[in-house]
C-alpha cells in the first residue's frame, strides 16, 4: 500500500473546517523509527481548540493532529531495538520527554501540535515516542492513554505521590477527571467529584466517586469539599481542569501543603475571580501546572493500569476516520462521556 487516508489541520482559526481529509503517502522509515498500522485514536479538549486558535501553546501548520493513537508495528528501522512487527504500541505525547523533568526542548515535541500525529492510518515514529500498549486493554482504550491518562497520572503521582486514605477531588466528567478517579480508587484514596449533571453525578458514583457534588446546585462546592474531608482539614490533591474559573473554590478547599494540579481551562480564561498568587501563601499549597508527563511515567501508569485491570471509560459512540469531523462536533458539543474515540483499522 503506497497510499493512506488522514486528516490535516490546515491552520487556525477556521474551526472546524479547517479539517481536511485527504490522501497521502505512507510514511517511510528511518535506522531509528516504527511504522505502525493505526487501529484508534481518541480525541481530547486540545484536539478542538487548535482549529479554533484558542490553543495556548505553539502549533506547525498544517498538521496531522491528535497525540493519542494506538496500533500495530508493521515494520522497524535497522536501529530500532526496543519494538518488532506484531507489537501493540500507543502514542507518547510529547515525543522527546523521556523520563524526568520536561525540559524546554521536549516541549516542542508534541504530537498534533508541532509533531504530525495520529489521525492517519500509518504513522512513523521515533521509537523513543512509543510505548508497548497495555495488555488488558484494547486498541480504543489503549488509545485513550497518551494525554487525559498519562497527565492525571501526573498529577497523581509525578511531583508528591498520592498514599492511601488521602482524598482527592476531580472536576466534572472529561478523560482526565475520570482517569484521575480511577487512578485513584486504585490507590485506596477517597474521591470527591463535582458535575453540572445529577445524571453524569450517579455515573460518577458508579465509577466509585464516595461524594458527588453539583456546582450548579452548589457554587461554593469548594466548602462542602472542606467539610467531606477528615476533621474538615481539606483535600489533598484537587486535578484543576476549570482554570481560572474554578481556582477560587480550589484553592477554598485544598489541605496545607496539597497540591492542585493545573490542567487545564476550562471553565474560561477571564473568570474576575481568579485568585492571586498569594493565595499560594495563605492556603499553604502547591500549585503546579502539569503537561502530560514522560515516556518512564507512562511505562509506570501502564504497569498500574495492567495490575490493577483498570479499563478506561471511553464513550458508547465510536467515529469512523472518515468521520472525524463529525467526533469533533460531537465533542463539542459535550455529548461525550469519558473517553472519545475514532476508530481507524
Amino acid at each position: 500500500m503506497s497510499t493512506m487516508k488522514q486528516w490535516i489541520v490546515e491552520g487556525k482559526d477556521k474551526d472546524f473546517d479547517g479539517l481536511v481529509y485527504q490522501d497521502a503517502p505512507v510514511p517511510r522509515v528511518g535506522e531509528s523509527e516504527v511504522l505502525v498500522k493505526l487501529q484508534a485514536v481518541s480525541l481530547n479538549y486540545r484536539d478542538l481548540v487548535i482549529p479554533k486558535g484558542k490553543y495556548l501553546l505553539p502549533c506547525n501548520f498544517p498538521i496531522v493532529p491528535a497525540s493519542d493513537g494506538a496500533g500495530e508495528v508493521v515494520e522497524v528501522g535497522s536501529n530500532v531495538t526496543e519494538f518488532k512487527k506484531g507489537d501493540k504500541v500507543a502514542t507518547l505525547f510529547n515525543q522527546g520527554h523521556q523520563y524526568g523533568e520536561i525540559d524546554i526542548p521536549a516541549t516542542h515535541t508534541s504530537l498534533g501540535g508541532e509533531i504530525n500525529g495520529a489521525l492517519r492510518e500509518y504513522g512513523v515514529f521515533n521509537e523513543k515516542g512509543l510505548v508497548k500498549a497495555a495488555r488488558n486493554l484494547t486498541p480504543q482504550e489503549n488509545s485513550t492513554l497518551s494525554c487525559a491518562a498519562l497527565t492525571s497520572w501526573n498529577a497523581l503521582y509525578g511531583l508528591k505521590p498520592l498514599k492511601p486514605g488521602q482524598t482527592v477531588l476531580v472536576q466534572g466528567t472529561g478523560g482526565v477527571s475520570i482517569f484521575g478517579l480511577q487512578f485513584a480508587k486504585a490507590a485506596g484514596a477517597t474521591v470527591i467529584a463535582t458535575t453540572s449533571s445529577d445524571q453524569k453525578g450517579e455515573k460518577l458514583k458508579k465509577l466509585g466517586a464516595d461524594h458527588v457534588i453539583n456546582y450548579k446546585t452548589d457554587p461554593n462546592w469548594g466548602e462542602t469539599a472542606r467539610k467531606l474531608t477528615p476533621d474538615s482539614v481539606g483535600v489533598d490533591h484537587i486535578i484543576e481542569v476549570g482554570g481560572p474559573g474554578t481556582m477560587r473554590q480550589s484553592f477554598n478547599c485544598i489541605k496545607y501543603e496539597g497540591v492542585i494540579s493545573v490542567i487545564g481551562f476550562l471553565a474560561g480564561v477571564k473568570a474576575q475571580d481568579q485568585p492571586a498568587i498569594l493565595d499560594t501563601l495563605s492556603n499553604l499549597c502547591i500549585v503546579r501546572g502539569v503537561y502530560v508527563g514522560s515516556k518512564a511515567l507512562m511505562q509506570e501508569m501502564i504497569r498500574a493500569i495492567e495490575a490493577n485491570d483498570i479499563h478506561p471509560v471511553v464513550d458508547e459512540k465510536v467515529f469512523t476516520l472518515a468521520q472525524a469531523r463529525k467526533a469533533y462536533e460531537y465533542m463539542w458539543a459535550q455529548k461525550h462521556f469519558g473517553k472519545l474515540t475514532i476508530k481507524i483499522n
